[in-house]
């Protein structure tokens, strides 16, 4: 799963193997490790039975993205190929929460494994 943060915007993608994980327990989980200088970020994406919208939490070290479990059936469901909200933050602000599919890219990128990526629905011939 991918993590892309920028600015007030997160970002998660799912190749097809963590979409399927997600389909079938509710949760994909990943994480990132600093090594002593900053110790382990977690990064997850849940099924939620008592979100109404699709929201992230931070607590300093793990951040959590919930999905309502009506908006999860109806994404893997579908073909539908991401779901997002607006997050309210406080003081005027907000934040992006986006979750997507991961697809493959239309040109080879040098240390990209995207062999378990979706197929790219703009890709019309052989590469």
């Amino acid at each position: 799963m991918k993590l892309r943060i920028r600015s007030n915007a997160i970002r998660l993608r799912l190749t097809m193997s963590e979409f399927d994980q997600f389909r079938s327990t509710g949760t994909v989980k990943q994480s990132v490790d600093f090594g002593k200088v900053g110790g382990e970020l977690t990064y997850q994406l849940s099924v939620s039975t008592t979100a109404e919208t699709l929201t992230a939490e931070f607590d300093g070290r793990s951040i959590v993205v919930s999905v309502p479990e009506k908006e999860a059936h109806d994404w893997i469901t579908s073909d539908v190929v991401g779901i997002e909200n607006i997050q309210p933050t406080g003081g005027g602000r907000s934040l992006r929460i986006l979750v997507e599919k991961d697809f493959a890219c239309l040109t080879t990128r040098k240390h990209e494994d995207e062999t378990d990526a979706f197929p790219n629905p703009f890709v019309t011939g052989a590469c």
